[in-house]
């Protein structure tokens, strides 16, 4: 995995590279104020241009990137580079227009009157208030308050916006040299999303026709849900997983819905364990055997290839115990090589645990249930709480699936008893 992070973000690097070179064999020195803002709007608009791209790239579902790098990394570092290709974006209006008043002689509003009469600036222009609202709705303090699919709705604007800036590139002179380049890169980004994110969804809701085979309550708030289909060994789902499901029945077929396999697929038949948190996972309780289904995936990193060592410990806090309880029954080792300790407020809220204790007492694996409030005076995953409990820890691969708040204090607790940080491996989701 490892080397795949590198190599994805060492091409997004060096990409931005070209497109500064790019820039640096077009620039001409001049002090004069109008150049100055053009040069300036040139370099920003060539970087908001490129930063687009990497953008949707990294959301194009492209299994080679999603399962090497992992998609809870790729979701981070899509929303860090989108404040960046926001302020990019911004700039370049801002330094694009003072430069065309300045040049022109012209007051700023006469400047913005005189340029949105250019069709192509008119669409940037759409365009870029487009970006604007996928950024604001994109902000966490709006985004708890906004529905997952007006998000999501308002987040699809990006290709709108995209396909705006698009013809606005292409039409002024800074890419003239090398527009063919520009236009082979949006081409290659815009057939990756068709492809992955629209045709082969359809290929696979064809060839494996899933249904709802039954819903089994496991806990306060909790089901299982297992789906039947046809070839699902085709879709090499493994066991740390996820896909995104999409329930054919009323008030759940707009959106899908990313949740971890809880067991490994067997013969024709895949599992999701839900918590009934919020209206989606209350209305998933009452799903109705034989509902359609249609699912995309799998996605994710968090699988037996990370593994670098021959001892795992496994970390589950709430409903991350489905990803963990898949890999806790899978993955290699033989007596005392794996282990798991499953977080939870108190007993009623353990999930699963016949199965937890079936297998571990199969494998003669360790089983651990750290029981308590998050706010109480003894943290069972601080430091030496950690130590204690498996005393050769540091030589451990440890694998992480929380909620995001305990999984970021477990990774430092782990960090803090000599875990190296190459061998904490997580991916914690925030929807």
């Amino acid at each position: 995995m490892r080397n795949a992070v590198v190599r994805v973000r060492g091409g997004m690097l060096g990409g931005a590279g070209v497109v500064i070179l790019l820039w640096a064999a077009q620039v001409r020195s001049s002090a004069r104020p109008d150049a100055l803002f053009a040069t300036a709007a040139h370099l920003s608009g060539l970087l908001a241009g490129y930063g687009v791209l990497v953008l949707l790239f990294l959301m194009a579902r492209v299994p080679a990137v999603e399962h090497g790098v992992g998609a809870d990394r790729l979701a981070r570092w899509h929303a860090f580079g989108g404040r960046y290709v926001l302020l990019l974006v911004f700039g370049h209006g801002l330094f694009a227009l003072l430069g065309y008043a300045v040049h022109e002689g012209i007051d700023v509003v006469s400047a913005v009157s005189e340029l949105l009469g250019y069709p192509a600036l008119a669409a940037a222009a759409a365009g870029t208030v487009l970006l604007a609202a996928v950024g604001v709705t994109s902000a966490r303090a709006v985004r708890r308050r906004v529905p997952h699919e007006t998000w999501r709705g308002v987040h699809l604007l990006v290709y709108l916006a995209a396909a705006l800036a698009f013809g606005h590139q292409l039409a002024g002179p800074d890419l003239a040299a090398a527009a063919w380049f520009w236009a082979l890169a949006h081409t290659v980004v815009a057939v990756l999303l068709l492809w992955y994110r629209a045709v082969v969804p359809v290929r696979q809701a064809l060839r494996h026709a899933l249904r709802v085979a039954d819903v089994r309550v496991e806990g306060p708030g909790v089901v299982s849900v297992v789906v039947y289909g046809q070839h699902l060994a085709e879709l090499r789902a493994e066991p740390g997983q996820f896909l995104r499901w999409r329930f054919l029945q009323r008030r759940l077929w707009h959106t899908a819905l990313p949740f971890s396999l809880s067991a490994p697929v067997r013969g024709n038949a895949l599992r999701i364990t839900v918590k009934g948190l919020g209206g989606h996972s209350r209305r998933i309780r009452r799903l109705r055997p034989g509902t359609r289904v249609l699912a995309t995936g799998p996605f994710g990193a968090l699988t037996a290839a990370r593994r670098t060592r021959p001892k795992v410990l496994l970390i589950a806090g709430g409903v991350g115990i489905t990803p963990m309880r898949a890999l806790f029954e899978t993955l290699p080792g033989g007596p005392g090589d794996i282990t798991l300790l499953y977080r939870a407020g108190a007993e009623e809220h353990l999930v699963l645990r016949a199965e937890l204790e079936a297998i571990a007492a199969e494998r003669q694996a360790g089983l651990h249930y750290l029981l308590g409030p998050s706010g109480a005076a003894y943290d069972p995953l601080a430091p030496q709480a950690l130590a204690a409990l498996v005393p050769d820890l540091a030589e451990h691969d440890v694998y992480l699936c929380g909620p995001s708040g305990m999984a970021e204090a477990t990774r430092a607790a782990l960090l803090r008893a000599g875990v190296p940080a190459g061998r904490v491996h997580s991916e914690c989701f925030s929807f």
